[in-house]
């Protein structure tokens, strides 16, 4: 089924990301929603049912197990309330969610809101110790993020030429961006020489082409296109697409002898459905922005590729030509991206969404594209394996 203009985001709301010591769990789940909610002009006892993105409970702080810890924060209660958790593309699935109970005719009013608080725990009980502890018995004893991703990048450098600098310039862009994003964890304009010279983490991905470890929340409210007016009379941003796939699992692709380690087929995947439900045929000429997920500065260079916006191997020409700078052709990560706003893992698909929304509506301040129609929000989570791609516009 279409989602293409059936389903309205009325409200959008979004914490500052970054070590928020001061603020609970409950703290930023009922920020996010508040803003979303005063937005849709709605109270949050008008919510119908709502999803709640928490990816790691057990890597924070032991919230997010269930849906009654959106209950508690917001005072909402005898509603379905759904915890969902699907790696780092676990707020694009409560999304996904939440617009399917819309077109089921299920609810009138719903709210999808991701949160993580990750920076109350200390690196020795992080989200790295619990996979050691609990994941593959042998894959997953010399796992790291990092590491994984780098594999991809010394194939792409060894089979396109893609360089360290291709890669380091991605990290540049977004920390510029980032500087007119007032919620971005990290504000702070870095040069090539500052990215390169940083630590190596996993060769050849360095810490500030590695995303920080952050809190944060995200929340939008959603009703039927139909509905929209009643919620919020200057609403204009509707659902033109959505595609979510689960494509491998966590031995695969590492141990499939065809996987060439030069793209994610669950991105590839999604974005078809998206643009399908959407009616795109040329990516990059149709959407004039896009939010993506650059946990590491090579994961945005592979989505380049796997969304269709260039031909694969060529990645590295559209950063190299300013391509996805603010003021490119295709401006990406315009909000700073995970390597600027951090990666509080349920709450970063919603956190692109609510960039969308406000690109949308033209209040993006500084970071404004211009004549903004069409955006991209894309999700990948665990070793590639889950991806979602969702375009809004107006």
């Amino acid at each position: 089924m279409s989602y293409k203009d059936k389903i309205a985001v009325v409200g959008a709301g979004c914490t500052n990301f970054g070590e928020n010591f001061e603020q609970s769990y409950q703290d930023l789940i009922y920020q996010a929603a508040l803003e979303a909610c005063q937005e849709a002009g709605i109270e949050f006892t008008d919510i119908n049912a709502a999803w709640l993105g928490t990816a790691f409970p057990d890597a924070g702080v032991y919230k997010g197990r269930s849906g009654m810890d959106l209950a508690e924060a917001l005072g909402v209660f005898d509603i379905p309330i759904t915890r969902v958790s699907n790696y780092c593309a676990t707020g694009g699935d409560a999304f996904r969610n939440a617009c399917n109970s819309l077109l089921a005719g299920q609810h009138d009013v719903v709210l999808a809101l991701g949160v993580e608080k990750l920076r109350d725990r200390t690196p020795t009980e992080s989200i790295v110790k619990m996979m050691v502890d609990a994941g593959h018995p042998i894959y997953q004893k010399g796992f790291t993020a990092a590491g994984t991703f780098a594999v991809f990048a010394t194939r792409h450098f060894n089979k396109f030429g893609t360089t360290r600098e291709d890669l380091s310039l991605i990290s540049v862009k977004n920390h510029k961006h980032a500087l007119h994003n007032p919620k971005a964890h990290i504000r702070k304009e870095l040069s090539l020489e500052d990215v390169m010279r940083s630590p190596m983490v996993a060769y050849p991905i360095t810490l500030m082409e590695s995303c920080p470890t952050t809190d944060g929340a995200a929340a939008v409210v959603l009703t039927r296109s139909e509905d929209a007016k009643k919620y919020n009379p200057d609403n204009k941003v509707m659902v033109k697409g959505h595609g979510f796939s689960v494509s491998t699992g966590w031995d695969l692709p590492f141990y499939d002898p065809h996987f060439d380690f030069t793209g994610f087929r669950a991105t590839e995947i999604a974005s078809r459905t998206a643009y399908k439900h959407a009616g795109v045929s040329d990516p990059y000429k149709e959407i004039d922005f896009a939010e993506v997920h650059d946990c590491f500065s090579i994961v945005e260079l592979l989505t380049y590729e796997d969304l269709g916006f260039i031909e694969k191997g060529s990645g590295k020409k559209l950063i190299q030509e300013g391509i996805t700078e603010h003021g490119g052709d295709i401006p990406v990560n315009v909000s700073g991206g995970l390597l600027s706003c951090g990666h509080p893992v349920g709450a970063t698909g919603i956190r692109m969404l609510y960039e969308l929304v406000r690109q949308l509506q033209g209040h993006a301040g500084k970071r404004q594209v211009i004549d903004a129609k069409l955006g991209l929000a894309h999700n990948i989570g665990g070793p590639g394996a889950v991806a979602s791609v969702t375009l809004l516009g107006i």
